[in-house]
């Protein structure tokens, strides 16, 4: 009978850790969903677009240019092309259009990396990417009120999920998955197996 009761203590904690690992897991997942909450994501890709080249977002989101390619781009606003009270905008933090131009390729975002901006004003932006504007790498971005919350694209439809936040999504559900299979399978078998 000793054995027994050392088996079901050892069982208790097992569950016992393994349910405090899935609840810390749901906790993390919880917190970067939140984070994610405010961000947008557009992508830079090799066949020189944006994507999306038109959106709209809330005030207060971050915007997040990922360069998905292997091709080096530019985030650069047209300064015309932005509300009178807004911050310019560029990769490489310069101070105006002209000042990016000239420096580029200083302020490149080569594949794999991104840039970000906050946008508080609302109005319309134009921006570009400096070695591919001719090629026609330019878009626009609608910041609106009307837009709710969460960086989407205004449209009422299902939100814009980032890519990561769904594989965190996934990543906890095979966590807790694979916890609850483990927990009924060393209910079911017992792990007493005759060693002593």
């Amino acid at each position: 009978m000793g054995g027994d009761s050392s088996t079901a203590v050892s069982r208790r904690d097992f569950l016992g850790a393994a349910g405090g690992t899935v609840a810390s897991s749901y906790a993390s997942g919880k917190a970067r969903a939140r984070a994610q909450e405010n961000q947008r994501v557009i992508d830079m890709t090799d066949s020189l677009v944006f994507d999306p080249d038109d959106a709209t977002i809330a005030p207060g989101t971050t915007v997040v240019w990922e360069n998905v390619g292997s091709i080096g781009h530019s985030v650069t606003a047209y300064e015309d092309e932005i509300p009178d009270e807004a911050e310019f905008f560029a990769s490489g933090g310069f101070d105006g259009e002209q000042a990016a131009r000239d420096a580029y390729p200083e302020g490149e975002v080569a594949g794999g990396e991104t840039y970000q901006h906050t946008f508080e004003v609302e109005g319309t932006y134009g921006y570009f990417c400096i070695p591919h504007e001719t090629a026609g790498m330019v878009a626009e971005l609608t910041v609106s009120a009307d837009a709710g919350g969460g960086g989407g694209d205004g449209g009422g439809g299902v939100p814009d999920i980032p890519n990561s936040a769904r594989v965190l999504g996934i990543v906890t559900m095979a966590a807790m998955v694979s916890v609850v299979l483990l927990a009924y399978f060393f209910l079911k078998y017992g792990g007493n197996y005759g060693v002593e």
